[in-house]
């Protein structure tokens, strides 16, 4: 099978105040990858790399195949990338309709012409289809998170990054939030990013965990191959 992510001795930096040091990853379409670390060790900041809206300071990011280091963020957007960012940074003043319509810019430049939101965006969140016409800033904090990943979902994308999808988001949303990104990787083949606090359910949706130490990666391997309760006490180490 084709890899649909590599990254290779990535590194990043605020200044010249390293953050990422020789970030090796790759990652098999269809598949999920859990970020994990305490706070401040560069999980953000991996994520913000990917997508392009940090700059590369060392290493190479290839997607497909391709090495995609050198574009800006709306080239790899338009790759075929979506990002949904810590806080979900929904248009509050836009419908949820229109914030889903604004979604559809990543396929700007792609051989398609259907441009309306893609149906599987309503049967994955079907709460976003009854509210389709209410402002996004007077929605509850789990059905942002849901708007935010339908937006992201809106550009088709083959790779999904996601920070912290559960954080603010009652019990019962977050079961449904898992269900469908569950669906996002088996129906629609897109592979899956997530930094996440919940150690739970990051073991229960990720087929690999990455876990981050002062911005290196100090281990990673199968989920199914790790008990959870190790990684966490190497995370509060």
């Amino acid at each position: 099978m084709t890899e649909l992510l590599n990254l290779r001795q990535l590194g990043a930096a605020y200044g010249k105040a390293p953050a990422l040091f020789d970030i090796d990853l790759d990652m098999k379409p269809a598949t999920a990858t859990a970020v994990l670390g305490r706070n401040g060790v560069g999980k953000t900041t991996l994520l913000r790399t990917i997508v392009g809206l940090h700059k590369l300071s060392d290493g190479q990011i290839f997607l497909n195949g391709d090495n995609i280091g050198p574009l800006p963020a709306y080239r790899r957007a338009r790759r075929g990338i979506g990002f949904v960012p810590q806080g979900r940074h929904v248009f509050p003043h836009l419908s949820v309709e229109e914030n889903l319509v604004v979604g559809l810019s990543a396929l700007d430049g792609r051989k398609t012409t259907d441009r309306s939101i893609p149906d599987y965006v309503w049967d994955l969140f079907p709460k976003l289809r009854d509210i389709r016409r209410r402002q996004a800033g007077f929605l509850s904090g789990g059905e942002q998170q849901q708007l935010a990943i339908g937006r992201a979902l809106a550009g088709r994308p083959q790779l999904l990054l996601l920070d912290e999808p559960t954080e603010g988001v009652q019990p019962s949303v977050v079961k449904h939030i898992q269900a469908a990104l569950g669906r996002i990787r088996t129906e629609l083949k897109v592979g899956v990013i997530i930094v996440e606090q919940n150690l739970d359910f990051a073991w229960d949706f990720a087929d690999r965990y990455v876990v981050l130490q002062r911005g290196r990666i100090v281990s990673q391997g199968a989920t199914a191959d790790t008990h959870p309760e190790v990684i966490s006490h190497l995370i509060h180490v």
